[in-house]
């Protein structure tokens, strides 16, 4: 579709989702669907368990009840936007939607990403200096868990700001589920140089940096393992931070495959890359999420006893309503 060399203020945009796929589409309404549900499931019950057991009452978990809160939130702001993309022949935004929905998601995963080195530097104090523990993490965790929150949503309110701003052209249509930034950046007719510098910033400083600060932390954590003599020892203390490693390891795996596979250059090429670029965002946004609450749930033995005493007692009050 050729392009209009005018502009005008957009009212609404088409979201293209998989509408080239109408056969996927059924498909991905009951997949998505279930892993929706599953993360408001599982993220609910860690958030609840976190706050109703005495015994989860540590700086892990508080990270964790974050992590929970974030991915429900980052999943309520695109998510009931992509499944109504599945049921909608010609699935159409307004433009304050679609900038509050980009605004929401932005913030949510930049807060992530932080938070994500915030919990390596809990697991490398666990293991590296146990008996200090419990003074440096109960100084360390709260305010930068509020610092991180407001450097992502500062840093969201910029770049919202500067792509609002941007005149767009006629074609108002963004190949994607959601309102994703890079796809909305495609219908600007301005220069977008310094929204594209704005955000290489905005991923060294809230991509790479926390990346470097996970890799550190585990060297240090990987080294005081080794130390340990007994392979007991060293298998209860890998333990306590295999769960936040695989977290980190499906994350930011998910974002590097996104992000840098090669770019086709034919144009059936194109059309195949565009449908795996968009599944793989689902991935990220969606998969992800969902296996976060199970990942925690199954690999660490604190949760699972606390969901289980959880559920026993919802259990027994039920059965006390009918006795």
């Amino acid at each position: 579709m050729a392009r209009s060399n005018w502009t005008f203020p957009l009212v609404r945009f088409i979201l293209l989702g998989l509408s080239a796929h109408p056969r996927l589409e059924k498909m991905f309404f009951v997949l998505i669907l279930l892993m929706y549900l599953v993360i408001l499931l599982g993220s609910g019950v860690l958030i609840l368990v976190t706050i109703l057991d005495s015994r989860l009452h540590k700086p892990m978990y508080f990270f964790l009840r974050n992590l929970s809160f974030l991915d429900i939130c980052y999943t309520a702001s695109s998510v009931p936007l992509i499944l109504d993309s599945f049921l909608t022949p010609r699935k159409t935004i307004s433009f304050s939607a679609c900038f509050g929905q980009m605004f929401l998601s932005f913030a949510m995963g930049t807060t992530e990403y932080v938070l994500l080195s915030m919990m390596a530097f809990d697991r490398s104090v666990a293991i590296c200096n146990p008996l200090r523990y419990s003074v440096v993490m109960s100084k360390a965790a709260y305010l930068p868990m509020a610092s991180s929150w407001a450097a992502g949503i500062i840093n969201t309110v910029v770049q919202t700001s500067l792509a609002i701003r941007l005149p767009l052209c006629g074609d108002n249509i963004i190949n994607h589920f959601t309102c994703e930034i890079l796809a909305v950046l495609k219908l600007a007719c301005a220069d977008i140089s310094i929204s594209v510098t704005s955000l290489r910033t905005t991923i060294i400083i809230f991509l790479g940096i926390p990346v470097l600060f996970i890799f550190f932390s585990y060297v240090f954590v990987i080294a005081t393992i080794l130390r340990i003599p007994s392979a007991e020892g060293r298998e209860k203390a890998f333990s306590t931070c295999s769960a936040h490693l695989t977290v980190v390891v499906i994350f930011y795996g998910t974002i590097v495959f996104m992000y840098a596979k090669p770019k086709s250059k034919d144009p059936l090429g194109t059309d195949k890359q565009d449908l795996s670029g968009k599944l793989i965002s689902l991935f990220y946004g969606v998969v992800t999420p969902m296996l976060n609450p199970i990942i925690y749930s199954l690999r660490n033995k604190d949760v699972k006893a606390a969901v289980k005493n959880f559920v026993c007692q919802k259990h027994l009050s039920n059965v006390a309503l009918y006795i």
